[in-house]
């Protein structure tokens, strides 16, 4: 399973833990007790393998709050989380509604609905803007994206989508039909027809590096050219490397979906829920978008959950499955929504992270400041992403350099993951203290020290 990083095709250290290197190796070896070695074995003996999760980091035995701990005791600060712990991990208020929804209704069988279903649909609707009135569940936000490229090409009677290289919208074929990371789609044949991508709004190099005028002038070209796109999905802000278009940007985008009746599907799977420091990341842009993909963070970290919202004129289609799943209207499901929704409010966790925000801002541009290999930060509420350079005029990736802080802030119980092979995504729990914050920061600047040393 191991092999040196030089006999690694570099196209594949894009995304994802760099984990089959010497350096994931020498973590194995040294790092991790004969028990965890041995529970490693079995987990590559049974699961089938695939990238970025094989082989495995650790064993885990307990997540709690803004922590994952493996089984010799070890805690790790989770800043990845799979962006499911806005209100951190196993919150007691959740589980305790969870425990009394299992003492009740444990599953709705099709053609039936049940109160909390109702109860998880009113509140979502009453969250988003206006317009955004109508609801379906699903257990997964892949599901919710195919949900959503549906809808769209019943509404528009037009099957063409556009959608953005570089994003990711989910790992089933038609997620990854429309979704830009190659990795998703290597060995898959054909996929879904009628994608068109598009170069992003922010790219690290090329003539599209930082010119949003020239994505918007792409952008109408293909809607003007192709003339029967029915959808532009997105990534309001791109959540594995944190890329952040401006306010004007997505203000133009959606007078072209307008102009060219195409409508436009958000997708905050990952980054919804406060993640940005608003309920929603379209929220400062000043947009509405026409459907809404929701899931990871709105199950509260245990219980899979996504959905989608949708316009209430767009409710004409009762004759088709748009989504039909098996455990669309879950009532532990629903119950784990419904409850995160209310936290998320009686907590004041919006408000605490626009706090939190302000401190990771002058904390990362501090490192930026003190550290040459750091080109760029990028951030909004709890989402950061620190871009390594070997040259901050060339800003050639710093791909080893990357992995080597990964290990180091492992070593000190830090867990992040890297994303375009140099970006430290960092994420915690949206619940964290300022204590915690502080302290992943410490372990982060030691690292950096570290290597600028070594």
């Amino acid at each position: 399973m191991n092999q040196d990083n030089s006999e690694m095709d570099p196209n594949k250290k894009v995304e994802g833990d760099i984990n089959l290197t010497l350096a994931r190796k020498s973590w194995t070896e040294n790092e991790l007790d004969d028990r965890t070695k041995i529970l490693l074995e079995k987990d590559a003996e049974y699961f089938l393998h695939q990238s970025l999760s094989t082989p495995c980091l650790d064993v885990l035995s307990n997540c709690q709050g803004a922590y994952i701990e493996n089984i010799s005791g070890k805690k790790y600060l989770d800043f990845h989380g799979n962006n499911v712990h806005q209100i951190g991990f196993s919150h007691p208020v959740l589980i305790d509604r969870l425990i009394k929804q299992l003492q009740g209704l444990t599953f709705s069988t099709r053609r039936y609905t049940n109160e909390t279903a109702i109860a998880f649909a009113e509140k979502l609707v009453s969250i988003t803007p206006e317009g955004l009135d109508k609801v379906l569940l699903t257990p997964n936000g892949s599901s919710a994206v195919g949900i959503a490229l549906k809808l769209a090409r019943a509404v528009t009677g037009k099957h063409k989508v556009v959608s953005f290289w570089d994003a990711f919208h989910g790992a089933s074929l038609d997620a990854i039909s429309v979704g830009g990371e190659a990795v998703f789609r290597e060995y898959m044949g054909p996929l879904m027809p009628g994608v068109e991508r598009i170069p992003p709004p922010v790219t690290y190099r090329g003539i599209f590096e930082g010119n949003e005028a020239k994505c918007l002038e792409y952008l109408e070209y293909v809607f003007s050219k192709e003339g029967d796109i029915g959808a532009f999905i997105a990534e309001t802000i791109r959540n594995t490397d944190v890329q952040i278009p401006s306010e004007s940007f997505w203000a133009e985008a959606r007078t072209l979906c307008d102009k060219y009746g195409v409508l436009l599907i958000l997708d905050e799977i990952p980054i919804a829920l406060g993640r940005t420091g608003t309920m929603f990341a379209f929220e400062p842009y000043e947009i509405v978008p026409d459907i809404l993909c929701l899931g990871k963070g709105l199950g509260g970290g245990i219980f899979p959950q996504a959905a989608i919202v949708a316009r209430k004129e767009y409710d004409r289609f009762n004759d088709i499955s748009l989504g039909h799943y098996t455990h669309e209207k879950s009532p532990l499901g629903a119950m784990a929504g419904l409850t995160t929704l209310e936290i998320l409010e009686k907590e004041h966790i919006l408000q605490k992270v626009a706090e939190d925000e302000m401190f990771m801002k002058k904390s990362m541009l501090t490192l930026k400041d003190r550290y040459e290999i750091i080109g760029d930060v990028r951030g909004k509420g709890l989402l950061w992403g620190v871009e390594l350079v070997k040259d901050r005029r060339t800003k050639e990736k710093a791909i080893d350099e990357a992995e080597k802080i990964m290990y180091e802030c492992l070593k000190n119980g830090l867990s992040f993951k890297v994303s375009s092979g140099n970006v430290l995504q960092l994420a915690p729990a949206l619940t964290i203290s300022m204590a915690n914050l502080e302290k992943a920061v410490q372990i982060l600047d030691n690292a950096f020290y570290t290597l600028q040393n070594s």
